[in-house]
């Protein structure tokens, strides 16, 4: 089975209906296209920069004796997969996919309320994974920014039914 099959049948399962609904590729090749992309990047290595960071420094304070609660160890989890996933989606809405922009999108409108709300709950995390979210739910809401802006929501217009 080649890559690109495989993909189209993940691409099937994570986009549904919208699966195989394609863009014009002029507005993937225009420059404020490009530059959204990039800035995109950048944001998404930072969260997975971000996510191992939280998980090195819970090996290393678990280590040197200090206990690490369940929850933050779960919740390194799930950010490393949440990141991942959100890679996927990306790669997708770059190579024209309706479904993976709409998925990004999505999912950066609601990871940072998630995120915040958890964070905000007396007593489940430490101090240093509060602080962790909130800059994650922040650089999150920056990625969101760019997928909403006037450009990218021309560019990934709603198909018509």
């Amino acid at each position: 089975m080649s890559m690109e099959n495989l993909f189209s049948k993940i691409d099937r399962i994570a986009g549904g209906s919208k699966a195989g609904i394609m863009v014009p590729a002029e507005g993937l090749s225009h420059p404020k296209t490009k530059r959204a992309f990039a800035w995109i990047t950048w944001l998404l290595v930072f969260e997975l920069v971000l996510g191992f960071g939280a998980v090195v420094y819970a090996i290393i304070i678990a280590k040197a004796g200090e206990p690490v609660p369940f929850a933050v160890w779960m919740r390194t989890i799930v950010v490393l997969g949440m990141t991942a996933t959100l890679f996927y989606f990306f790669w997708r809405a770059t190579k024209g996919l309706y479904w993976g922009y709409q998925r990004l999108r999505l999912f950066t409108q609601i990871f940072p309320v998630i995120t915040l709300v958890m964070a905000a709950i007396p007593g489940l995390y430490p101090v240093w994974m509060i602080t962790e979210q909130i800059v994650f739910s922040l650089v999150m809401i920056g990625v969101g920014d760019f997928l909403t802006g006037d450009h990218l929501r021309e560019v990934f217009k709603k198909p018509e039914d």
